[in-house]
């Protein structure tokens, strides 16, 4: 995700460096062929740019709404795993022995269960990513489990199974009442419901026809843009070609930019942060002091 800083007009130039660059030196040859080499033929000033373009325009604005409503989804479900995160930890740091005897098997238990949840983030960021999890899980989890999960085909799923069976062994050691235990199996329940959201977004890609045809529409209209203009704009009709097209060409790639929010590029969710952060959190809430540092912006911007 691209941290705001202020304007960067370099930055906002190599966004759509090369097309913009070879339309601005198509918009040069036009107006060479034109005045210098007297094609009057290739001149075409009446066709209705204003009409075009607002047709292009509004197709453009309704497939961005779309891909940012897609963005701003998947966002919204991590912050639902982070609400879900902390709930868990607060809920397992609560645990009792009966008669309030605190013995070595519970704390070790809290601990598996906190640590249990942070490999979990870690590993459904990985998972959405199509990344490896192992170096985030391996200080987390026992070798033995760490063999395991690596013949899953969704780790996540797998790590939200086994902190359902620590559930289950905190009720049956009396860790846990009957309501305590319902609390925390809902919460678990809403994890999962938050993962088949993200995954849902990563597995069902926009249609390609809002991709290809804008595209097109975009491109037809740069096509078209200096011979339209040369006739009225003569030798300054790159600069008007350029500039619009630039403006047609950024909503575009805008739009393809926040399609897959999960896609491990500059202009996704930042779930690198948002994991390190819940790890923070949840370490803290445990009362552990040795914290991993909290992930800072990168050459403006936020893995």
């Amino acid at each position: 995700m691209i941290v705001p800083r202020g304007p960067d007009l370099l930055r906002m130039l190599q966004y759509v460096g090369k097309p913009l660059l070879l339309l601005a030196l198509y918009d040069v040859a036009i107006v060479f062929a034109f005045k210098v080499l007297h094609w009057q033929w290739i001149a075409l000033p009446h066709i209705p740019l204003a009409l075009y373009g607002s047709a292009i325009g509004l197709i453009l604005g309704f497939r961005n709404q779309s891909c940012y409503a897609r963005w701003w989804e998947a966002r919204t479900l991590w912050g639902a795993v982070v609400n879900n995160a902390r709930s868990w930890v607060r809920q397992t740091v609560t645990l009792r022995a009966p008669e309030d005897h605190e013995t070595p098997e519970l704390h070790e238990m809290r601990v598996n269960l906190v640590y249990h949840q942070i490999a979990f983030v870690h590993a459904l960021r990985a998972h959405l990513r199509k990344l490896e999890p192992w170096s985030d899980l391996k200080p987390l989890l026992v070798e033995t489990e760490l063999a395991t999960l690596q013949g899953q085909a969704n780790v996540p799923l797998a790590l939200q199974l086994k902190m359902g069976s620590l559930l289950q062994e905190c009720k049956h050691r009396g860790w846990l009442d009957p309501l305590q235990w319902a609390a925390m199996d809902t919460t678990l329940n809403d994890l999962a419901d938050a993962q088949g959201g993200t995954e849902r977004i990563k597995n069902t890609p926009m249609p390609k026809q809002y991709d290809y045809f804008p595209r097109l529409f975009v491109h037809i209209y740069c096509f078209l843009l200096p011979l339209a203009m040369v006739t009225n704009m003569g030798w300054f009709t790159p600069l008007g070609s350029t500039l619009v097209g630039f403006i047609f060409l950024t909503l575009d790639k805008i739009g393809r930019d926040l399609e897959d929010p999960f896609d491990n590029k500059i202009y996704d969710v930042p779930l690198t942060s948002i994991t390190r952060g819940i790890e923070i959190n949840l370490r803290q809430m445990l009362g552990e002091t040795n914290l991993p540092q909290p992930v800072t912006p990168d050459k403006g911007v936020l893995w």
